[in-house]
């Protein structure tokens, strides 16, 4: 939560250029899946659903269609890249995961499509600026 300035001092922002600084862990993951979406929107896609859990299996950050295609997105974000970039951090067991629950969400009563995807959407605020890469068909 933001402090209040100091008495003739200037306000503080909770962002700089536009980025959010000093966030929670889920705040920061929250403003990268925001960002996802109108990145998909602005490419045409039409989100369907989003933080789509289910139970302890886990959630699908993002599920939009692509024309007649189901994207499943996975959303990293982070704020710098100190521990390296977001797109690491979906490796093998975490892909596993996310096709397992794509299974789960196909099963229940979900409009059918013609095709299915499963895409991940890395993002980092910090650093030279924000960075959104989209990588489409990850682990097929």
């Amino acid at each position: 939560m933001e402090q209040p300035a100091a008495p003739g001092a200037p306000a503080r922002s909770a962002e700089a250029n536009g980025i959010p600084v000093n966030l929670s862990r889920r705040a920061l993951g929250q403003f990268g899946e925001n960002l996802a979406a109108k990145h998909l929107e602005a490419q045409g896609y039409r989100i369907v659903a989003r933080n789509w859990r289910q139970g302890r299996h886990g959630e699908i950050d993002l599920v939009a269609l692509d024309g007649q295609c189901l994207v499943f997105v996975e959303v990293k974000t982070r704020s710098t890249d100190a521990f390296g970039p977001p797109a690491e951090a979906v490796g093998r067991a975490k892909l596993a995961r996310l096709r397992r629950l794509v299974g789960l969400y196909l099963q229940q009563d979900h409009p059918p499509a013609k095709a299915v995807r499963l895409d991940v959407i890395a993002i980092t605020t910090g650093g030279s600026g924000r960075r959104l890469e989209h990588f489409k068909g990850v682990g097929q």
